[in-house]
């Protein structure tokens, strides 16, 4: 895993494992669950640690973010006004233009499918070839 910004030597997927340790509740269950879906859902992700203590998940760019509070879990897509959301996950950030968020509250159920064919759906729409501009003459 990638060494990142703000860990001194630690691969970000150790400050992660870390972060879900110290939660010591729902928060980090819940977390340490969305984490293992988003692994299962796109295998290749690359587990990244920015802006001072945010896990983020990246596939050819960010896929989501992993954000904790007091009473929820925060994940956020970078481009998750662009997915198709046929199952009505996103329940947060819905007025931007760009993101979209799934906020986890203590006792909340994700629908572990349809969660995956988000990351799914992130991670194709962040390999799509952008066509190459022309140099000029």
């Amino acid at each position: 895993m990638a060494k990142t910004e703000n860990s001194p030597g630690l691969p970000a997927s150790e400050l992660i494992s870390k972060r879900i340790a110290d939660l010591g509740d729902w928060r980090g269950e819940t977390l340490a669950r969305m984490r293992k879906l988003i692994q299962q859902a796109a295998p290749d992700v690359v587990e990244t640690w920015k802006w001072m203590g945010t896990p983020v998940w990246e596939y050819n760019g960010i896929l989501c973010t992993g954000e904790t509070y007091k009473d929820k879990v925060k994940l956020t897509f970078m481009k998750g006004a662009s997915l198709k959301d046929p199952t009505g996950l996103f329940n947060s950030s819905l007025d931007g233009n760009a993101r979209r968020a799934l906020d986890i509250f203590e006792g909340d159920e994700v629908d572990a499918d349809a969660f995956k064919a988000l990351i799914r759906e992130a991670v194709a729409l962040n390999s799509a070839a952008k066509p190459a501009k022309k140099a000029k003459a």
